[in-house]
């Protein structure tokens, strides 16, 4: 496979584990579109910079200019858009800047998208896909213990996140029906790993309880989540871009459900074995759990339905909820110095100097 692959949100969580798997595995030549916000990090990235099968972009998919001229200028065989606002609570706080980006960025870089494979020769068309990744809260909460997200379950959004994501979802579905562009979409399930920026569930107990700080927990903590390696993830997007069926939808899941509290009480066993030296005043690290107001519009429960990217691609994750998570804190634990710079904002002066 020797394909140019221009990817949006590279520099965030999912968008650094993708490109790193696709410069382990194959000779594809990257270009990695990312505005760098708050959640994007080039330090993610590190081992990759300067290698000339890679390069970066500070661009806003908002631009519609500099999405055209990066077309012109790479001439990509595929688009794999991760670019996103994606923290639930912050779409409750200020929903505006996931309108913006996840909606009309998206309408962007469609539109673009289908100029440029407008002017492709048939030998190139023939080639183009535009893959949209997107999440399972596009579907709401499901009621039933049993019942699990297909890709025929309707839509039923419940933040101005997952409603953005949802609104994003059906205007790349429209675009392949109207226009004929070649898309294929994904729904993933809650993903962690290594590099998570440390305002997630797991990242945040991992840092917090090394610290001796609360472990905050919404409501009784019994909601529950299909939870995901990022780096299974990233192995299936690349099936799906490269294998799939185009104008299909192919979930993607872990086929680990925990719920919450299930998570963080497991995050402190592993800290007990991995980190036995705790803060001054901890005696166990269950005791930092702390019970805190439940978010408005919670959903109760995400399960995916993962059979048909096994059945039709042959995809399934090699990671268990166990050995991913333990791979997780011991990354964190050990890589002191990335998870130092994010937390101290650091790591945002590599963003000043790309826009400059």
């Amino acid at each position: 496979m020797n394909l140019k692959i221009l990817i949006t949100g590279g520099a965030g969580f999912i968008g650094s584990a993708l490109i790193r798997e696709i410069y382990k595995n194959t000779s594809c030549e990257i270009i990695n579109v990312d505005k760098l916000t708050y959640a994007g990090n080039l330090q993610s990235l590190n081992d990759i910079v300067g290698n000339k099968r890679y390069c970066f972009e500070c661009v806003d998919i908002c631009d519609k200019t500099e999405i055209r001229f990066l077309f012109k200028k790479y001439n990509p065989n595929l688009v794999m858009h991760l670019a996103a606002e994606s923290h639930v609570d912050r779409s409750i706080d200020g929903p505006d800047d996931f309108i913006n980006t996840n909606i009309n960025g998206t309408f962007n870089l469609l539109e673009e998208a289908r100029r440029y494979f407008d002017g492709l020769t048939e030998t190139d068309r023939n080639k183009f896909r535009f893959h949209h990744i997107s999440t399972d809260e596009v579907f709401g909460d499901i009621a039933g213990t049993n019942d699990l997200f297909t890709e025929n379950t309707p839509y039923s959004p419940s933040s101005p996140y997952s409603a953005s994501k949802a609104a994003s979802d059906h205007l790349v579905r429209a675009w392949g029906r109207t226009y004929g562009l070649p898309v294929i979409i994904t729904n993933c399930s809650n993903n962690y790993g290594p590099y998570h920026f440390p305002e997630k569930l797991i990242p945040h107990v991992i840092l917090n309880a090394i610290h001796g700080k609360p472990l905050p927990v919404y409501g009784n903590g019994l909601q529950i989540r299909d939870w995901l390696y990022v780096e299974d993830h990233a192995k299936a997007l690349i099936k799906v871009v490269t294998e799939g069926k185009v104008g299909e939808t192919y979930n993607i899941g872990g086929h680990n459900e925990k719920n919450n509290l299930e998570v963080v009480e497991t995050i402190c066993d592993l800290l007990e074995e991995l980190s036995p030296q705790k803060p001054s005043g901890v005696i166990n690290y269950r005791d930092l759990i702390t019970f805190v107001k439940d978010r408005p519009g919670h959903d109760a429960r995400y399960a995916i339905d993962a059979l048909k990217i096994e059945r039709e691609l042959g995809w399934v994750p090699e990671e268990t909820f166990e050995s991913g998570l333990r791979k997780t804190v011991q990354w964190y634990l050990v890589n002191t110095s990335w998870w130092e710079r994010v937390l101290s904002g650091a790591y945002r002066m590599e963003r000043i100097g790309a826009d400059i």
